[in-house]
């Protein structure tokens, strides 16, 4: 099937406007697509509820632990459900168009493997930056509001309180993003998202369970939630930015091999 006979328009070859053109059809695939909307738009409330409430149930600490005290941790309580929906956001982005049999309209158009998946990586990873970002920021604020009056609240400048926002809000992008990759690797929606699932839920819990943070610190819910989203770091999880640098670490092995078997395969 040619670009023409897919009714769409051929990506030209020079690099920089090649990639350009091809993030703006897959933008318009994203903002097209109602379900992903108003995933988007459910994750953002519900992350935003979760963080919210419990924010507002936070106890005041005792004497004994006023020093380790981070209720900037409980701005991410939410992520549990964020993690789940923008990962399977990122699998269908890919996954979805196997299974319609669309990839083959898209790859009419955008002929380089690489640079395809480049784009759908691109778009979800921005998307779910901006999303992620204005949940943990509106999220910080509105949840400091419904501290009680016992309770130290946070404040923006306060040591590691930015930070640890800032690099919260990094973390829904990544997982975005590898869910893109998984799609690219399986081409089957239910295993793709199987695997997402045991990469950030099943995996991480058992280890917890068998290894306490000795293993288990090292995946990313755990990284997430013990090392990007605390002001305090705790000595027994990886350093906020080490934690950083292994959740790149995931993201750019999940893109090498997304591209590699994205490469080998036919459509």
């Amino acid at each position: 099937m040619t670009a023409a006979a897919a009714g769409l328009p051929r990506v030209p070859a020079e690099p920089n406007r090649a990639f350009r053109d091809a993030a703006k059809m897959e933008w318009i695939k994203l903002r097209t697509l109602r379900s992903s909307v108003w995933a988007l738009v459910g994750v953002t409330v519900s992350m935003i509820g979760i963080g919210v409430a419990t924010m507002a149930n936070t106890k005041p600490p005792s004497a004994a632990k006023a020093a380790a005290f981070d209720p900037t941790n409980n701005v991410l309580a939410g992520i549990a459900l964020g993690q789940l929906v923008v990962g399977v956001i990122g699998v269908l982005a890919v996954t979805g168009e196997y299974s319609s049999g669309s990839i083959r309209s898209t790859l009419a158009a955008v002929p380089n493997r690489r640079l395809m998946l480049a784009a759908k990586a691109a778009v979800i990873g921005g998307v779910s930056l901006i999303v992620s970002e204005v949940i943990t920021f509106v999220t910080f604020f509105a949840g400091r509001a419904a501290l009680s009056d016992a309770v130290p609240h946070p404040a923006l400048d306060q040591p590691g309180v930015v930070r640890a926002l800032l690099l919260s809000g990094l973390y829904l992008p990544m997982i975005g993003v590898i869910g893109v990759a998984l799609g690219a690797i399986v081409r089957h929606t239910a295993a793709a998202i199987a695997a997402q699932v045991a990469l950030v839920f099943v995996v991480p819990a058992i280890l917890a369970g068998f290894t306490g943070t000795t293993v288990a610190k090292f995946l990313p819910s755990i990284i997430a939630s013990s090392s990007l989203a605390v002001a305090k770091p705790d000595p027994d999880t990886l350093h906020p930015w080490a934690g950083f640098a292994v959740l790149w670490l995931y993201v750019a092995a999940a893109l090498v091999l997304g591209d590699r078997i994205l490469a080998r395969r036919d459509v």
